[in-house]
């Protein structure tokens, strides 16, 4: 059975946001895990909660990655 297209629009119930923000985060990031182990990738993510917590992923070094971002940046 085929799933159709999503519509996509705000969660009005806080608390099924709120779960439906975690759930997809952790979704994210394994994803991004797989993407640097399969393609051998450096891949780094950033995410801000509505709340504002911050989570993150870095396949590499955080740090070392920061200048090769202000060179594309420049």
């Amino acid at each position: 059975m085929v799933r159709g297209p999503v519509e996509l629009r705000r969660i009005e119930n806080k608390a099924s946001r709120q779960v439906s923000f975690s759930r997809r985060r952790c979704g994210l990031m394994k994803k991004a895990h797989e993407l640097s182990v399969l393609c051998d990738a450096d891949v780094g993510l950033i995410i801000f909660s509505p709340k504002g917590k911050l989570y993150e992923f870095s396949s590499t070094n955080w740090y070392a990655s920061i200048p090769r971002l202000n060179f594309l940046w420049n």
